[in-house]
């Protein structure tokens, strides 16, 4: 069996998609042969059976020259994969897929995203498969999707003993954008803070475009308005092997992203433990039948605030965790994708 997968970005410091190579780790012990394309390439560590090619963002390549080393990698490597696997960049699907069919070779796309759009819909068209997390991570209706879970390492994410003490440790992790609406975040923990209940918030992430380096400015702003300097602790990005610990020692995830699909984030905080309080209508449907009272309506961060006060009992946590162990054990992911697609 020879794989070709075609990412963003492998590299394991990479603060949001760092987890990218776990997976291509899992998936090496699978397969004989795995190429990697990736439009950046930065460390890595992998074993032997697997080749990452780069389109060269990281040297500041043009978007020309991506889309010609992209045409020649695929050309020149097509004796060396069988089939092709997409991860969420649907437009390697309708630059590949014409040439792929020609081959032989079948396409298996990964997406798991609220939005749909064109672009979207023509690479389902085109791809064989589509595997997405949950049923809002891909909002077509196609007999080609395979619901397989979020990939997550969960020999890596996982409960520790630990003492709480007096004060309550809120956290929060993923890009410091509009869609991830920190700003409801800080606005519920200044209502925390006017009724004197003592704690501290971990934001950990990073601000990568344009767009969303203006909204940092804002929400630091925000934060230093709600007088919440002395609760709030700017972590930055932090590499994804590094972030159990950091959940581990937390009490509450807080989360509003505007996504409408499963982050999977909030599924690494759950299996470390954390108490996850979400505005995301997919978290809703995986814990409502175990645990209610976790989901605020978006933005309200009146809602937000009393939640966090009321402290859910970890025991219902604990059961969430049982139900998402297998759904999202990375093991159990790369097997079911590589049953489905090679069977």
């Amino acid at each position: 069996m020879k794989l070709l997968i075609i990412t963003q970005v492998v590299d394991k410091k990479h603060p949001v998609l760092g987890f990218f190579h776990r997976w291509i780790e899992e998936f090496a012990k699978h397969v004989e042969v795995l190429h990697v394309i990736c439009l950046e390439e930065g460390a890595h560590q992998l074993p032997a059976n697997v080749h990452v090619h780069s389109l060269g963002k990281e040297a500041g390549k043009s978007r020309l020259t991506y889309v010609w080393r992209f045409y020649r990698l695929t050309i020149s490597l097509r004796h060396e994969y069988d089939q092709v696997f997409v991860h969420m960049n649907q437009i390697y699907v309708l630059l590949g897929a014409p040439l792929w069919r020609i081959w032989g070779k079948e396409t298996g796309l990964w997406y798991a995203h609220g939005k749909v759009s064109l672009s979207l819909r023509c690479a389902v068209t085109m791809s064989n498969l589509v595997f997405t997390s949950t049923s809002e991570g891909l909002r077509i209706e196609t007999g080609k999707k395979r619901i397989v879970g979020q990939g997550i390492d969960t020999d890596l994410f996982t409960v520790i003993k630990r003492n709480p003490d007096d004060i309550l440790r809120l956290i929060t992790v993923g890009r410091i954008a509009p869609s991830k609406n920190i700003d409801t975040l800080l606005r519920a923990a200044a209502l925390l803070r006017g009724e004197n209940i003592p704690f501290h918030f971990k934001i950990i992430g990073v601000a990568i475009t344009e767009k969303e380096q203006e909204y940092e400015v804002y929400v630091k702003n925000l934060a230093s308005q709600l007088s919440l300097d002395s609760h709030v602790e700017w972590v930055g990005g932090v590499m994804h092997e590094k972030l159990p610990p950091l959940l581990q020692k937390s009490d509450i995830f807080v989360h509003d992203g505007s996504t409408n699909s499963l982050d999977k984030t909030l599924l690494e905080a759950v299996l470390c433990g954390c108490v996850v309080v979400s505005s995301n209508p997919a978290y809703k449907n995986i814990t409502d039948s175990l645990s209610s009272g976790l989901i605020f309506p978006p933005h309200d961060y009146y809602v937000l605030a009393e939640i966090i006060k009321i402290r859910q009992d970890s025991g219902k946590i604990l059961a969430i965790k049982e139900s998402i162990f297998n759904k999202s054990n990375i093991k159990n992911f790369i097997t079911d994708v590589l049953e489905e697609y090679f069977e």
